[in-house]
């Protein structure tokens, strides 16, 4: 599928998604040996994510099933608690998904994360308020925070709300 951020490979089974990837040189890597393309598939994911890009979709519904330990499996269960818009520190989901001292494994089950922005892991940056990493780039991790904080604004700026919140900006 063609995005904003550049193509991405789908992938999973007919019942849900298992597998985000982003394109390596303007195509994404190819799926694991036994896997079909079948550009027919994942039309539920698809509308979503386009609805994302546009601007109207901000929390994904679209059923998941991540292949990871269960350790991994809880990190990635936390990230969809981080609400559109924001940015946490690995150390705050560390703390949030129950490992409060285990900041590096968690921010490691972080970038082994299957289905970025739908498993929202480029809502994790460092403590120090830099990017990190992220399995897209951090140029596409840019550009999803910076998208997710443009339309924040301009939902702030509709409503006319008075509140002030510090948002940082990539």
């Amino acid at each position: 599928m063609n995005t904003s951020v550049g193509s991405i490979l789908l992938g999973g089974t007919a019942d849900s998604l298992m597998n985000l990837r982003f394109s390596s040189c303007g195509k994404p890597s190819p799926p694991e040996k036994g896997w079909r393309l079948d550009d027919s598939a994942f039309n539920d994911v698809k509308e979503q994510l386009l609805s994302y890009f546009d601007g109207v979709l901000k929390t994904f519904t679209v059923p998941t099933d991540p292949e990871g330990t269960p350790f991994q499996q809880k990190v990635w269960k936390t990230l969809r608690e981080i609400p559109y818009g924001e940015t946490i520190s690995y150390r705050q989901l560390a703390r949030i998904s129950g490992n409060p001292r285990a900041a590096r494994a968690v921010g490691g089950a972080n970038g082994r994360n299957p289905i970025p922005i739908i498993l929202p892991c480029h809502r994790v940056i460092a403590s120090d308020g830099s990017l990190g990493g992220y399995s897209g780039g951090t140029g596409i991790k840019r550009i999803l925070l910076a998208h997710e904080n443009a339309e924040r604004l301009r939902g702030k700026s509709r409503h006319h709300t008075t509140e002030s919140a510090p948002l940082r900006s990539f």
